[in-house]
């Protein structure tokens, strides 16, 4: 099936959104009036000094602080479990659509480490929930080719590839017990929602139709995963058991909601959405109320991670 353009008139293929770079990620923890008081630090990357940096911030939403300063992409942090230490992607090796490869560094900015080491993109990474894992998007074929998911040490060591389709297999989330991972991928024509062992065993779809599931997030209490669809004809949140019964929808927006991800509690979740003009952070409850905006700055701020999301379990 083609890939549809996007609201942010970037095409669904990861390559194209990260060439782009209009994605930001935001971990959210907490916003007054949109539920349960909730701890943590935001994270995200954004345009808003002019290039593409990581940035963090308290949830009252006090003035963020960049982490990074680099003329080149940084994107997608996300946080580890102890909430120490962020993972993120740059393309500091080269010019885009190249040289991405991953870093992690110390929640204060220093102190950067890269883990990759590759000619195609490498990028996406998560932590396990103890920390000592990292799963990621990794390209097969040139620059953005045949997005595989792969799995190593959290120092870099011991790089294992743990799918292999025809297919793009894209943005891995562990399970809070850190046994299985969830993925969108499009090899059966659409992209869906796939649940496997964390050796890429057992792999099994979640979702099934001919729109785009995309983009999984597991709760903290692992029952449940939120992720992105157009299955109504727009980016919107949904939700599902971990089994892919007892779907509902969150947001119902003409504009484009996306990357959703869970508060520590589980009581809310952090999204981003245009429904104001410019791709921006928002916080709803878990069944989709009290839909609250965080961020309002002319740059991007893009796809939410909430800090800390995942309790750490021993042995993952």
């Amino acid at each position: 099936m083609t890939e549809r353009p996007n609201a942010l008139g970037g095409k669904r293929g990861l390559g194209l959104l990260l060439t782009l770079a209009v994605i930001g990620l935001v971990v959210a923890a907490g916003r007054a009036g949109a539920g349960s008081a909730t701890h943590g630090t935001l994270a995200f990357h954004s345009t808003r000094d002019g290039n593409f940096e990581v940035y963090a911030m308290g949830v009252d939403g006090a003035i963020a602080t960049r982490l990074t300063e680099d003329p080149v992409i940084d994107i997608f942090p996300d946080w580890s479990p102890n909430g120490k230490r962020l993972l993120f992607h740059a393309n500091r090796t080269g010019p885009p659509p190249g040289g991405f490869e991953i870093y992690v560094m110390d929640a204060d900015g220093s102190n950067v480490i890269r883990l990759t080491d590759n000619a195609s993109f490498d990028g996406v990474a998560v932590w396990s929930p103890n920390g000592k894992r990292v799963a990621w998007n990794h390209a097969q074929e040139g620059v953005f080719g045949n997005f595989e998911i792969y799995v190593m040490n959290a120092d870099g060591s011991g790089q294992t590839r743990v799918t292999e389709s025809a297919g793009n297999d894209r943005f891995p989330d562990w399970s809070p017990s850190g046994k299985q991972i969830a993925f969108d991928s499009n090899r059966d024509g659409d992209f869906e929602i796939y649940v496997m062992n964390a050796d890429g065993s057992g792999q099994v779809p979640l979702t099934d139709n001919t729109a785009s599931d995309i983009q999984p997030a597991y709760s903290p209490s692992g029952k449940q995963i939120a992720f992105t669809s157009n299955r109504d004809g727009n980016d919107e949140i949904y939700v599902m058991n971990t089994d892919g019964s007892g779907l509902a929808r969150l947001t119902t927006d003409p504009a484009s909601d996306s990357y959703p991800a869970w508060s520590p509690d589980g009581r809310q979740i952090a999204f981003a959405s245009v429904r104001d003009g410019n791709a921006e952070i928002y916080v709803m409850n878990a069944d989709g109320s009290g839909q609250s905006r965080v961020t309002n700055d002319p740059g991007f701020d893009f796809a939410p991670d909430w800090t800390p999301h995942r309790r750490p379990t021993p042995g993952t």
